[in-house]
């Protein structure tokens, strides 16, 4: 089964590089940022430096106070960890937003004074969307979210000032007609958008946690805590829409100081989320040390784990650019816009595997980098492992073919010594018997039987001088040169020779040459049909090559026979290489090269 090619991911390193495609402040720009924060909070408290009988009003509007600069410190953390994420931004500006109202309190002035009666919701301007985008690092991906978000531009932009234009309120320089029941209409029809705007929002975080997977579960915590959040402002907007113009009930102040409460909790659940990730990453030695005795099926469950993501898969890389699962099915790449994201595991610059991992890790990128880091150690540690393997098979396989090539050896000698030179001895045996016999009755005749013994024992030895060179030639002993000329005569197939002049050959590494050389012949006299063949022995550097080349019919294959494989062995035996292929002009050409210095 093939799979059409797919474009190659990123490697797991980039989604450093991925963070700073948004450009973020310099270090100036973060510079002011943290000094308007220090400042915002500061002004913000400033009328409980200043003194004065409750400067605050109720009690509850110094918490309010405390959550703008929780706010402000975290987003700015979180804008600078991870500019591409506009979560953090969103989370300062919120911040800022809850300064605008206490700053422009401080300032005795009519139109401060109107724009901190118009601004007091600012903050739910950004605080909606943050609540809705933290699976997408702050950016708005579905129309019920776009929905949400311009409801309360209305009520901010559009109501809050309609508002305004008929509230006879003291210093309104927004003022049009003073219209008191006029205005009282426009706040609740302000105070019922925004509690069907929070309501909105908290079913839509509510779904979006149930139908979660576990890490997209983690990021959506301070949206949890948001909208419960939400969830007690829509009961304060309940009970003045319930009770407008009546005294409000005193479980109104139980309700707003728990929201006030509450929303602290919303940067708070984003620095445990911070922190879980670096205990996350602080355990990485343990998933490392893990890793050394981790079996290839237990490698995905041990990767999902020290991510956080049961639903990890590995994917691992196929030649043409597609990835299979551990059991060999295909496995699409998800797109930009999936909820899976993708890092590559590479080894010496190709593509060996792929994690494929929710997409909210994305806002851990140095987790998600040292876990890939962790597999590619993981997926190295298989790949060595499978190739030791497959060498030990490959030896034991060797080991077993030189064994069976020793016995067959064996038989051979024992066949020909017993239909050969052990033959002729007994024919000789009976000649000499048969001379003894009739030497006195018939010289004539025992004189052609004595000729006909020393034929004979001529034969003999001939065949055993032949099998002792199959065993180890003699003339091996005066050089492999010389040898592989004495070979090229007895060759059937006329033969030339030609051997680079060097130092004298390790007495294993000759006899190799000569076994590949002798073999090799044998094959071209038995089956290649050639009219000729050379026989080479090359000196590169530190190692010797003999290469014998006949213009014959080729298709010589190892793999059909046991003489060029136990060739093959006896050469890798050495630390060398065994090759059998085509010549340029046909034919076949066998080479073997060895190392001189093992």
């Amino acid at each position: 089964m093939t799979a059409d090619p797919v474009p190659a991911p990123p490697p797991a390193g980039a989604r450093a590089a991925r963070r700073s495609v948004v450009p973020a402040p310099s270090r100036a720009g973060w510079i002011v940022l943290w000094t308007a924060a220090v400042a915002g909070e500061l002004g913000a408290l400033s009328p409980l430096v200043l003194g004065g009988d409750n400067p605050f009003g109720e009690p509850v509007y110094l918490v309010f106070r405390l959550v703008g600069g929780s706010f402000t410190a975290c987003g700015l953390i979180a804008w600078h960890r991870r500019p591409d994420n506009r979560s953090g931004l969103l989370m300062t500006a919120t911040g800022f937003a809850f300064y605008v109202s206490p700053l422009l309190g401080l300032v005795d002035h009519p139109l401060a004074t109107t724009i901190g009666h118009w601004l007091p919701d600012l903050w739910i301007l950004f605080f909606v969307p943050l609540l809705l985008t933290f699976l997408t690092g702050g950016r708005l991906r579905t129309r019920v979210d776009r929905v949400l978000v311009g409801a309360v531009a209305v009520e901010v932009f559009v109501l809050a000032p309609l508002y305004l234009a008929f509230s006879p309120i003291e210093d309104n320089v927004m003022l049009v007609v003073a219209h008191p029941q006029l205005a009282a209409v426009v706040d609740v029809l302000q105070r019922t958008l925004l509690l069907a705007v929070c309501l909105a929002t908290v079913v839509v975080v509510g779904a979006r946690f149930r139908g979660a997977s576990p890490p997209r579960r983690r990021a959506l915590l301070p949206g949890v805590a948001g909208a419960a959040c939400l969830l007690l402002f829509a009961a304060l907007l309940v009970i003045d829409l319930v009770h407008a113009g009546s005294r409000v009930p005193r479980v109104s102040q139980v309700v707003l100081w728990l929201a006030a409460c509450s929303i602290a909790t919303v940067p708070l659940a984003f620095l445990v989320g911070l922190l879980r990730s670096r205990l996350a990453r602080g355990g990485l030695t343990e998933l490392v040390r893990a890793l050394r005795t981790v079996g290839p099926d237990e490698l995905q469950p041990t990767l999902a784990a020290a991510l956080g993501d049961p639903a990890l898969l590995v994917a691992y890389a196929r030649p043409d650019g597609s990835y299979v699962d551990g059991a060999g099915a295909a496995v699409p790449l998800p797109g930009p816009d999936a909820e899976r994201s993708i890092a590559v595991v590479e080894r010496d610059g190709a593509p060996v595997a792929a994690l494929l991992y929710d997409r909210t890790l994305d806002d851990d990128p140095e987790l998600v980098e040292a876990v890939g880091a962790a597999a590619t150690i993981a997926l190295e540690t298989r790949q060595l492992q499978a190739e030791a393997q497959a060498r030990l098979a490959e030896l034991a396989a060797s080991r077993e073919r030189i064994i069976a090539a020793g016995d067959a050896e064996r038989r051979r000698i024992e066949r020909n010594l017993h239909d050969g030179a052990q033959q002729g001895l007994v024919t000789l045996a009976l000649q000499l018997s048969l001379i003894q016999r009739r030497i006195r009755e018939d010289p004539a005749d025992a004189e052609l039987l004595v000729t006909s013994a020393g034929d004979e024992l001529a034969r003999s030895l001939a065949e055993l001088r032949e099998l002792a060179r199959g065993i180890h030639p003699a003339t091996l002993d005066h050089g492999l040169d010389i040898a592989l000329d004495a070979l090229a005569t007895r060759s059937a197939v006329p033969t030339t020779v030609t051997v680079e002049p060097g130092p004298v050959l390790p007495e294993p590494v000759a006899f190799a040459a000569y076994c590949v050389a002798s073999e090799a012949l044998t094959n071209v006299a038995r089956y290649a049909r050639a009219g000729s063949a050379s026989v080479s022995v090359r000196r590169p550097a530190g190692a010797v090559v003999v290469e014998i080349v006949d213009d014959g019919v080729g298709g010589a294959d190892p793999a059909l026979g046991t003489g060029l494989r136990g060739l093959g062995d006896r050469v890798e035996a050495l630390g060398g290489t065994f090759a059998v292929s085509g010549a340029a002009g046909g034919g076949t050409v066998v080479a073997a090269r060895m190392p001189l210095d093992r």
